[in-house]
């Protein structure tokens, strides 16, 4: 027999615990899935200076762990599963885990996004350790420092510029001589004299050095895809800037995507096509992608399931 909750968010992170927080404390009996990455994106983020409320800043675990306590403290059930199967074609709406059925009354989306990686073990090796996917949240612990941004497209220009007004100076890697960022960005990016270009190139390995017994990255070996040339580039920062993908493969053919995979909801809200189900964070939000507008996406989507259960209950 399935187990019944009113409320039920796929997905951690800010946002999911968040609509966990709101949910639950709204009286609805509301389970949070964590999934295959609980606390989300955050979980392997070191330090988090820009999230409100924290002056001396905190990790990215530590801050999880708290708004998961949180959710909990209002009612709220962390199940360490991974949702796996939906039906939404009636209510209450289906769910299933590795484990077991569920149903709800209202479903909440958090799954998130994932940035797109090299998948080099370098890579892997200083991840959080001068490794990064985000500028806007990492950028500020490399000022004055020399950094590189590793793509092509409009995020990777606009992440280079962003850095340059912080950092030393900026080498943008890109695979190709031509960019499929827009043409403003790439003479924003030509124009500014703290950027380098390095194209034609891509990421041979990353290289750094022990630091209190920890990894630390002081530079990549980049290879010219024509030339075969491997080029030494110094930079105590790297971010990859090569896109994310929505974790929104089970609800394909189900809710309504843009033809990158986000959910699309409906005007400022957290609707989606489907009635009582909402989506918050980056799996519908592929502009700010901050921690702070994911909890609040997720604030919105507890009033906005709360709200609908009053009028269809």
């Amino acid at each position: 027999m399935a187990t019944h909750h009113k409320v039920i968010v796929i997905g951690s992170g800010p946002a999911g615990f968040t609509a966990g927080i709101y949910a639950s404390r709204a009286n609805l009996d509301t389970a949070v899935f964590e999934g295959m990455q609980p606390g989300g994106q955050l979980m392997i983020t070191t330090e988090v200076e820009n999230y409100p409320g924290f002056e001396e800043g905190i990790t990215g675990p530590q801050l999880m762990d708290t708004l998961r306590k949180q959710a909990n403290r209002f009612g709220a059930k962390s199940i360490y599963e991974t949702i796996q199967k939906v039906d939404f074609s009636q209510r209450p709406f289906k769910l299933w885990s590795e484990k077991e059925e569920y149903t709800a009354d209202a479903v909440i989306i958090s799954t998130g996004a994932s940035a797109r990686l090299l998948n080099t073990p370098s890579e892997q090796k200083y991840w959080g350790r001068g490794i990064s996917a985000c500028a806007t949240c990492d950028g500020f612990f490399y000022r004055g420092k020399d950094v590189m941004v590793i793509g092509g497209g409009d995020t990777a220009c606009e992440e280079a510029n962003y850095l340059s007004n912080l950092c030393n100076s900026v080498t943008l890697v890109h695979r190709r001589q031509g960019f499929r960022a827009s043409q403003i960005m790439v003479d924003r990016i030509k124009a500014n004299p703290k950027i380098k270009l390095a194209l034609d190139c891509v990421v041979d390995e990353f290289v750094g050095e022990e630091v209190n017994g920890f990894p630390s990255l002081t530079g990549a070996k980049l290879k010219n895809v024509v030339t075969n040339e491997i080029i030494d580039v110094k930079a105590e920062g790297a971010f990859i800037a090569i896109g994310h993908k929505p974790n929104t493969d089970i609800f394909q053919g189900i809710i309504n995507l843009n033809e990158e995979g986000y959910i699309l909801t409906e005007g400022k809200s957290t609707y989606t096509n489907v009635p009582g189900v909402f989506a918050c964070g980056d799996v519908q939000d592929f502009t700010y992608r901050q921690a702070i507008s994911a909890a609040g996406s997720g604030c919105q989507a507890a009033i906005d399931a709360e709200r609908w259960l009053l009028m269809n209950s």
